[in-house]
C-alpha cells in the first residue's frame, strides 16, 4: 500500500492556505499536554471515519508521537474518504524539529516509561544497598524488581506503569 507521508513544511504551507486540516489519532491526555495549533483531536481509539471527512473535505494529515501509530494505521487512516489524505512524517516529534510550534497546556512530567526506569532503577540499587547494609534478604527486592522487568518485556504489560499513572503529578487538571 502507499502510504503517502507529507514532510512538516509541506504540510504546515496546506495547512496556513486552508487547503487541509490537522487530525491528532493520539489518546486525549496526550492531546492535552502538547499538540499541535489547530489539530483536531481524533484518537485513533475512537476513530470513526465518517465523522472526520465528508465528501468534499479539504485534505487531511495524520499524525501522532513519532510517526509510527499513523504508519501502522495507514490502510484505516487513509481511508477516511477525504481527496487527499497524509501522514504527518516524525509526527509531533518531526514537527517540533523542523522548528514549528506546539501548544504545551501544562508541563509534562516525564514520560511513564522513563518513570518506570528510574522507579525500577531505585528500587535495585535500594536493594543492593539494604542487603549490602541491613540484611541479605534485601537482595530480594532486587530480584523481585529484575523479575517484574522480564514480566513486563515478555506481556507488554507493566503493573508499575498503571501504578504511576494513576500519581498526582501524571494526572490531568480539572
Amino acid at each position: 500500500m502507499n502510504r503517502p507521508i507529507i514532510a512538516p513544511a509541506e504540510a504546515k504551507r496546506k495547512l496556513d492556505s486552508g487547503s487541509a486540516i490537522l487530525v491528532d489519532i493520539r489518546e486525549p491526555k496526550e492531546h492535552a499536554r502538547e499538540a499541535i495549533p489547530g489539530a483536531r483531536l481524533q484518537s485513533l481509539s475512537t476513530l470513526d471515519s465518517f465523522s472526520l471527512c465528508g465528501q468534499n473535505a479539504p485534505a487531511v494529515i495524520f499524525y501522532c508521537q513519532s510517526g509510527r501509530r499513523t504508519f501502522q494505521n495507514a490502510e484505516r487512516l487513509l481511508g477516511c474518504g477525504a481527496s487527499e489524505t497524509y501522514l504527518l512524517e516524525g509526527g509531533i516529534l518531526g514537527w517540533k524539529a523542523a522548528g514549528y510550534s506546539t501548544s504545551v497546556s501544562h508541563p509534562e512530567p516525564f514520560h511513564i516509561q522513563r518513570q518506570v526506569q528510574i522507579t525500577a532503577g531505585a528500587l535495585i540499587v535500594l536493594g543492593l544497598l539494604l542487603s549490602r547494609l541491613v540484611s541479605p534478604i534485601f537482595i530480594g527486592l532486587s530480584a523481585l524488581m529484575g523479575a517484574c522487568l522480564i514480566f513486563a518485556g515478555v506481556l507488554g504489560w507493566c503493573g508499575m506503569a498503571r501504578l504511576l499513572g494513576l500519581m498526582p503529578w501524571n494526572r490531568l487538571p480539572a
